[in-house]
Parts: C-alpha cells; sequence; structure tokens
C-alpha cells in the first residue's frame, strides 16, 4: 500500500501562492492538525546550520508552520540536538547563539528554542528498538518528552549517507552525543599513504587521540568518537572514510529514525524543502552551489514515503553546469551518486521500509 505523498512547486504569481501560503496549505492537506491538539508540547524538528553556512532553511519559511501549530492551540517550540563534531553547535550554548545568529530568534519564529539534549548532548532517554545493530537507541530527552513533533528538513546530499532528508533528521537530529557516537562507530577515519605528517589533525581531534609516528599521522581508533574533525580539517585530503562502512552507518542510521518515532506513532508530519540542494548537510560551515534547481514542498505522514519521492523528484531534473556533479547530469540520474559515487543512498529507503519506519511506494499528490 502506498502514503501520500503532497507536492507543492515554486512557481508564483500571486499573493495566495507565496512560499509561507503554500506550506500552510500543505500542513492542511496532509492532515498535520488532527494529530496536533490543545495544549500539546509540539517539537518543530530542525536544522539550525553550521555558523558559515547558509543554505539551512529560512527562519520565515518556519513561522509559517509555528503559525499553523498555534491555530491548533499547541505549545510550539523549535528544536534540534548538539553535534558531535566541535563546530559552532557542539554545546546548548554556542548552539543556540549560532541559531540566533542564522535567524532563528523568537521575535522571527514566534516560538522558543530548545535544544533537546540538553548542555552538553547528556540529557537523553532509551528507547527500545531491538534491531539488527541496536537493542536500544539514546533518543535526546526533550524530543521524546514532546507530545508529537513535525520534522522540517532541508533535503540535500551527504557524504556518508548519499542525501539527507526526513529519515537523517530524525535519526542523527533526534539522538543525544552518545547515540550520534554509536552511528558512526562503524566508519572511523583512516589515514591514508598522502599524509604529510603536517600535525594538523593532531590539533584537530578534540579527544587528542591522533599522534605522529614514523613521519605519518595514527588515530587511536579504539578510543576515537568519529566526529571527523580530523577528516574535514586535512589541508592534504589524506583522511578519508572506508567506503565498505557506509552501508552498515546507514542501516544504524535508520534503526536511530525508528527509535525516534517509536512512541508517537501517527503523531508525526514531515515536510522537506526541496530548495537550495546541495552536495553536503548544513553542518558544514559553507554552502557549495546547488547540484539541481529549486523542486518545491513536500509533506507527508511517512518519512520513507516523503524522501522516496524527494529523491526521485531530485533525480528527475538536469543537473546544473559548475556544480559539484561530475556525471549523472541527465534527467533520470542518480544526481546524488554522481557526487558520492561511493555512497548507495538508496540503502535507507530500503532499510527503512523493510524495518517498518514506513513504505517507499507513493503517491504524489500536487497541489
Amino acid at each position: 500500500m502506498s502514503s501520500k505523498v503532497y507536492f507543492s512547486n515554486f512557481r508564483s504569481r500571486r499573493k495566495e501562492e507565496n512560499k509561507t501560503n503554500k506550506i500552510k496549505q500543505l500542513f492542511d492537506k496532509a492532515g498535520f492538525a488532527e494529530f496536533i491538539h490543545k495544549g500539546d508540547l509540539t517539537a518543530i524538528k530542525l536544522h539550525f546550520g553550521e555558523r558559515g553556512n547558509d543554505t539551512f532553511l529560512k527562519p520565515v519559511l518556519v513561522s509559517s508552520l509555528v503559525e499553523k501549530t498555534l491555530d491548533c492551540q499547541a505549545k510550539p517550540f523549535i528544536t534540534d540536538t548538539n553535534t558531535l563534531y566541535y563546530g559552532s553547535r557542539h554545546n546548548s550554548v554556542d548552539h543556540l547563539k549560532t541559531a540566533i545568529k542564522n535567524g532563528f530568534a523568537y521575535a522571527v519564529t514566534g516560538a522558543p528554542l530548545v535544544i533537546a539534549d540538553g548542555i552538553r548532548g547528556d540529557n537523553w532517554t532509551s528507547v527500545e528498538v531491538n534491531l539488527k545493530h541496536f537493542k536500544d537507541v539514546k533518543i535526546a530527552g526533550d524530543i521524546e518528552k514532546s507530545d508529537n513533533m513535525l520534522i522540517l528538513s532541508h533535503f540535500k546530499g551527504h557524504g556518508m549517507s548519499g542525501f539527507g532528508g526526513a529519515i537523517k533528521n530524525l535519526a542523527m537530529g533526534c539522538s543525544a552525543a552518545p547515540g550520534k557516537v554509536e552511528q558512526h562507530q562503524c566508519s572511523k577515519p583512516v589515514i591514508t599513504s598522502e599524509c604529510t605528517a603536517c600535525g594538523t589533525c593532531v590539533d584537530s581531534c578534540p579527544i587528542s587521540l591522533i599522534t605522529l609516528q614514523n613521519q605519518k599521522a595514527e588515530i587511536d581508533l579504539e578510543k576515537c568518537i568519529a566526529c571527523n574533525n580530523c577528516l574535514s580539517n586535512c589541508p592534504e585530503s589524506a583522511i578519508e572514510l572506508d567506503s565498505k562502512s557506509l552501508p552498515e552507518f546507514s542501516e544504524r542510521m535508520v534503526e536511530y529514525a525508528y527509535g525516534a518515532v517509536k512512541h508517537k506513532k501517527g503523531r508525526v508530519g514531515y515536510i522537506n524543502f526541496l530548495m537550495d540542494i546541495t552536495p553536503d548537510c548544513d553542518c558544514e560551515a559553507f554552502s557549495d552551489t546547488p547540484i539541481v534547481p529549486d523542486i518545491g514542498i513536500m509533506a507527508s505522514k511517512d518519512p520513507v514515503a516523503l524522501d522516496a519521492a524527494s529523491y526521485d523528484l531530485v533525480n528527475q531534473q538536469m543537473g546544473l553546469e559548475g556544480s559539484l556533479l561530475e556525471h549523472q547530469h541527465h534527467h533520470g540520474g542518480d544526481k546524488f551518486r554522481g557526487v558520492w559515487e561511493d555512497v548507495d543512498s538508496r540503502i535507507q529507503i530500503r532499510y527503512a521500509e523493510g524495518i517498518g519506519l514506513g513504505t517507499q511506494k507513493y503517491n504524489l499528490i500536487s497541489l
């Protein structure tokens, strides 16, 4: 049986067709008001964007969903969790400063900001899943305690999972720091022969696990938390991830997504924004050129169907010249494989369907 996915493109010639009104229409058509009730504490989960990134969701668009939630007489709060890597969102103090700097102030969105896993990422609840890789997962405490959720995802590429959409937003985005470690545990950085022993990675490791031995950097992989700070900071690109580990990473990620909504069945709505479709996650402190044109906004109660439909719509586009997209430019070409050729993006969709998170079969309904 297929799930309903609602779609609205970006064409607009009058006020009633502006993006904020389209978002409100998607909210209504997808039936999100059915599970948001008076007095509910509603988590609006999104990504605030790293300092220096500029393609995260626009706060003014988020405010339209806050308004719809308030119309239901609920009590919305905008939320995210702290990062595993040591950037501008590693703890709640820096995270909130970054969120406000990026425009997510109460005066703009109309809702308070809550970092759901606490000031240092240790506010979490264990949720039993009994799946292939995990018996239980560590979900951010304030997300687990919320009455219902709206998951707002900027659909874009990702170097480890191929793409990031609703599933990844649930998985990495709703887990506390120890849960992020568990998801990354199978895929740790590897020093290649290109290493020049410059020592940059030594200084970038937040827990001092990298040393220089015999004119080459070495990582204590047993203690490594896989934050990948070393990988992103290496000036020689001499640190990489073992591509053979990436399928398991995607499966671990999906199991965390399952745990994030296990106790909220029927009380979660998902919206994917297919705009500024960059090659990388908004965790990067930069924003690269989009790989395809802007497409539209999609909504569903099924995260798997939503991501599958989003993936297909991206692949239907012509790739943009001058972007990181090296091949698969044609209509129907796998755009994320064209950027991250070693990553099978559909693993997360197939595995998510296999464990019962949703279905990849969808009925696309254009508004």
